[in-house]
């Protein structure tokens, strides 16, 4: 997996409350958001299931731990990567 372009830079207490998607970032609370994410990794499904979506939603109302916020970097790129390849050989 190539290293990671997206970055949660804003300080604060982590919880996810309503998580949006909003001209490339993702956020968790009005003032704590994920950057640098591509809308097809956001929108991107597998099976009925859209997985960008799907993490925070089942976090929603607790704070990301460390771990869990580079577990959504990877998961973003791993999405990005996905949808590369799925275009190269579709």
């Amino acid at each position: 997996v190539p290293q990671s372009n997206v970055s949660f830079p804003m300080g604060g207490n982590c919880v996810v409350d309503k998580p949006k998607y909003d001209n490339g970032r993702v956020y968790i609370n009005e003032t704590q958001y994920f950057d640098n994410v591509p809308q097809t990794a956001w929108d991107f499904y597998i099976g009925g299931y859209q997985p960008a979506q799907k993490y925070l939603k089942d976090r929603k109302g607790r704070a990301l731990t460390q771990e869990e916020v580079m577990n959504y970097e990877n998961i973003i790129t791993v999405l990005q990567e996905t949808d590369k390849i799925m275009k190269e050989i579709g």
